[in-house]
């Protein structure tokens, strides 16, 4: 794979390309059987923690191979292109651990991070609500002052869901109200261990695509967590969670870089082979401004992505540029994926072939982490200056 791009390193790339021969040699084969019996993308975990990509958003001294944002973003290029279900298991993993990594102090960072790094321990990551997505004032789940011991912790009672790795997390950070009439500024994070009496979690939901990146329902009745689990102060949960995902768009952002790469290569391949009038698809110029088009803005998408990452390796602002990288990357690998699968004919339609699971795999990344509508409304503040 070619990950010669302008601001990359021998390091990025040669990081890179190890993790692609796995995803090559390990990810590939098991991609469709993984999404027709929707077997769960944790059970890549073991080789993925052998290459440092389960800790890659973490650094040296929390157990993470301490390698740059750009070789962590290539890698999840290289991962995605063979399996988007292991993709997301994987960004999963790292909005939890990164919540902990952005929001805890220094002991919290200590005692949850490095066994993450090391693939021991799975992360989740619990935002969503079944009635509140991107609105913070729509969170029911709320956290009270514990008033049956000392005080000295919380009571969690909610209904989370669309809650990927929570089944198998040790771990989820659960986003709760601390003060229920106080909007964003009332939401709080937790850490709440998935083994703690009155969490039930759902059999998994029957997904449209990345049938492997398991997601659930979890209902949180009564659960009883430290004062020691909540990260940062009272109130502070939704800067937590914002800050997060102005990574974890990124993270997307490659997710569908590497579906469409996919898409693209399995389109030229076919275009090259298949016969029509005893002529190569590929010699017709309809076909060849299809696969132009795709080209254009698959580049156009690495770009944007480029761009974000570039200030978020310098620690510059790249809120705006995260979404506009994510917003555009997870159309264009709609957009991809469906001319892939128009150039395959009827092929494209049957599962013998990967077009249509990589058509449903792509249609989830303009929903998660934001849909585009959320990203439209981030680049518009900045566009207007607002907050």
């Amino acid at each position: 794979m070619n990950f010669q791009r302008l601001g990359t390193t021998a390091d990025d790339h040669a990081i890179a390309d190890a993790v692609a021969r796995f995803a090559d040699d390990a990810l590939a084969p098991l991609a469709q059987r993984m999404d027709e019996e929707a077997l769960s993308a944790t059970c890549h975990v073991p080789g993925l923690a052998a290459l440092g990509v389960m800790g890659m958003n973490l650094p040296e001294p929390l157990g993470g191979p301490g390698v740059t944002p750009t070789a962590m973003l290539l890698s999840l290029v290289a991962i995605s292109r063979a399996c988007a279900a292991t993709s997301s298991m994987i960004g999963a993993h790292y909005l939890g651990t990164d919540a902990v990594l952005i929001g805890g102090d220094d002991a919290q960072r200590q005692q949850w991070l490095p066994r993450c790094a090391s693939g021991e321990w799975l992360a989740a990551f619990a935002l969503t609500e079944p009635r509140g997505g991107s609105h913070p004032a729509d969170m029911r789940t709320r956290a009270e002052r514990d008033g049956n011991g000392d005080g000295d912790g919380y009571v969690l009672t909610g209904v989370k869901h669309f809650i990927s790795n929570a089944a198998e997390a040790r771990f989820m950070v659960v986003f709760a109200k601390t003060d229920m009439e106080a909007g964003a500024r009332g939401v709080s994070a937790f850490i709440v261990p998935r083994d703690l009496p009155g969490i039930q979690i759902s059999a998994p939901e029957k997904l449209m695509g990345i049938r492997g990146g398991h997601a659930f329902e979890v209902s949180l009745d009564g659960v009883r967590v430290p004062a020691s689990h909540r990260l940062g102060a009272e109130g502070s949960g939704f800067k937590t969670a914002m800050k997060v995902l102005d990574n974890s768009r990124l993270d997307v952002a490659a997710t569908a870089l590497g579906v469409a790469e996919a898409a693209l290569a399995a389109a030229a391949q076919w275009a090259a082979q298949r016969l029509v009038g005893g002529e190569p698809l590929a010699t017709k110029q309809g076909i060849q401004w299809k696969l132009a088009d795709m080209k254009l803005r698959l580049e156009a998408s690495w770009a944007l992505t480029m761009q974000a990452l570039a200030l978020r390796q310098a620690g510059q602002p790249f809120t705006q540029h995260s979404a506009m990288a994510k917003l555009h990357a997870s159309e264009m690998a709609g957009f991809v994926t469906d001319e892939a699968l128009q150039i395959h004919g009827g092929y494209g339609y049957t599962r013998a072939m990967p077009l249509e699971r990589l058509v449903r795999d792509a249609r989830i990344l303009r929903i998660y982490e934001g849909s585009s509508e959320v990203q439209r409304s981030i680049i518009a503040r900045g566009v207007l200056g607002s907050s």
